[in-house]
């Protein structure tokens, strides 16, 4: 494909649901909010939905960035997005989900993690809650390292060795996740304080880090089976993850 020209009646419909989130990488271009019904357990549910792209150009030219996708191979990348259920902005407790994309549990029901039963998860306990966000995070597959490299680790876990092993016999961190752009999101959409939903003590710390306040943290733990039992356990032995206790742990006074 080659650079377009974006008919002017065009890009007024999408100028008014872009905006430009400035990093100290360059930018995050956030487009929506989107309506998406979504099918949630045999209930229709009505999210708004957000899309982010990360790039080193800083403009508000809107017209200029889009013009030049169509020439560029989006379908290589990885675009992260958003989920929004309920007046996220304003209502006082809002629930959110930071969840890293699994190709094989979110897509094909894999029962090797708990991946996919937290998407679900996370996704019930917003609707029931009545506001909230999940953010998918799709440069986080394995943990950072990529599917294929995933794939690969897989191999050496059949073979005995276990995730965070896997990761480091293939040359990387056990651990290798950002949340930078998910967090300049969340506070280009929300400033009031949030409910966490994870066992993971990193992705607390990455968000206090950023001067978001948690009001709390509740554990999203569940789906234990023969299959991902070693995988869980290895969660919170070598990767310091936390196992459900009270439902909600307070993380500040």
């Amino acid at each position: 494909m080659t650079d377009m020209k974006l008919d002017p009646k065009v890009f007024a419909i999408l100028k008014e649901k872009i905006q430009m989130i400035e990093t100290a990488e360059g930018a995050i271009y956030l487009v929506g909010p989107i309506r998406l019904p979504v099918s949630l357990y045999e209930e229709t549910f009505i999210f708004n939905w957000y899309c982010w792209l990360s790039l080193d150009e800083v403009t508000e030219d809107y017209e200029s960035i889009i013009e030049k996708l169509s020439s560029a191979n989006l379908a290589e990348y990885q675009q992260s997005s958003v989920l929004v259920y309920g007046d996220f902005e304003n209502d006082a407790d809002a629930l959110i989900r930071m969840h890293s994309i699994c190709h094989t549990g979110d897509i094909f029901g894999s029962k090797r993690c708990d991946c996919g039963y937290q998407l679900k998860q996370s996704m019930k306990r917003i609707t029931d809650h009545g506001t909230g966000a999940l953010f998918y995070l799709a440069n986080h597959e394995g943990r950072g390292i990529g599917l294929f490299s995933k794939a690969m680790a897989y191999v050496l876990q059949e073979n005995g060795y276990d995730t965070v092993e896997a990761n480091e016999r293939l040359g990387y961190v056990d651990d290798s996740r950002n949340y930078g752009d998910a967090i300049a999101v969340l506070q280009a959409l929300r400033t009031k304080p949030v409910i966490l939903m994870t066992n993971n003590p990193k992705k607390v710390d990455a968000i206090e880090k950023a001067g978001l306040q948690i009001a709390s943290r509740t554990s999203l733990w569940g789906d234990e089976s023969e299959y991902n039992a070693n995988y869980l356990q290895t969660k919170i032995d070598r990767s310091g993850h936390l196992k459900d206790g009270e439902d909600i742990v307070h993380v500040k006074p």
